[in-house]
């Protein structure tokens, strides 16, 4: 059995790319939080204009997806390892006595992940990709107009809907995975681990409250 099959070798894959799909996040909301400029999208078009068109960024999405599919192919195989060893539940569930309910929970949560993961693509990246958005002027030079599809996406309220349940899973999803990455990595201290963990729960809470705001903010005309 290779390294990266054993159940060390993939909580080793799954923590490094963890912590670098948490690093992701914070950038990917940074820069959608732009549209909260209320300019009519042109701080945010010019930010998506800049990660679009920049070599370095471009090449590093190479990476990201790669990041991802394996983080979601090592869960998966995680959670299919830990299930063979226990073919049999429990007959009584020690439930919160021994670990949160989320923690014993992520290949669902990582499952809804996937398909919400797999939405968003389907209507931000592959159009601004591959198959083309309508284009804006700003300051003379044309950019795609990546706040209009926003607004266009977040009309329907069951969009808005299925965003928001998709960013909660991924709330949750991150309040035990910010923690566990770090252990993973070798950071375990009675003094430090209190702190990571408090710092997960604070991150999980606001990129929450961050990625669900800006749908809702959309579909209510909050944002101009």
């Amino acid at each position: 059995m290779s390294w990266l099959t054993s159940s060390i070798g993939r909580k080793f894959v799954m923590g490094a790319t963890g912590l670098f799909l948490i690093s992701f996040l914070v950038v990917h909301g940074g820069i959608n939080a732009c549209i909260f400029a209320n300019d009519g999208g042109v701080l945010f078009n010019e930010a998506a204009h800049f990660m679009g068109s920049n070599v370095i960024i471009r090449t590093m999405e190479i990476g990201l997806f790669a990041g991802f599919f394996l983080h979601i192919y090592q869960g998966l195989m995680l959670w299919k390892d830990n299930n063979a060893r226990r073919p049999v539940k429990y007959a009584v569930q020690a439930g919160n006595a021994t670990s949160k309910w989320y923690s014993r929970s992520m290949g669902l949560l990582g499952t809804l992940i996937l398909l919400f993961l797999i939405m968003h693509i389907a209507h931000f990246w592959v159009p601004s990709r591959i198959t083309g958005l309508e284009e804006v002027l700003i300051e003379g030079k044309p950019h795609h107009n990546v706040f209009l599809k926003m607004q266009q996406t977040f009309e329907p309220l069951w969009v808005v809907v299925l965003y928001v349940l998709g960013v909660i899973s991924l709330g949750w999803h991150l309040a035990h995975g910010f923690q566990s990455a770090f252990q993973t990595m070798g950071v375990n201290h009675k003094r430090y681990t209190p702190m990571i963990m408090s710092a997960g729960y604070g991150y999980s809470i606001l990129i929450t409250i961050l990625f669900a705001s800006m749908p809702i903010a959309f579909h209510f005309g909050w944002i101009k």
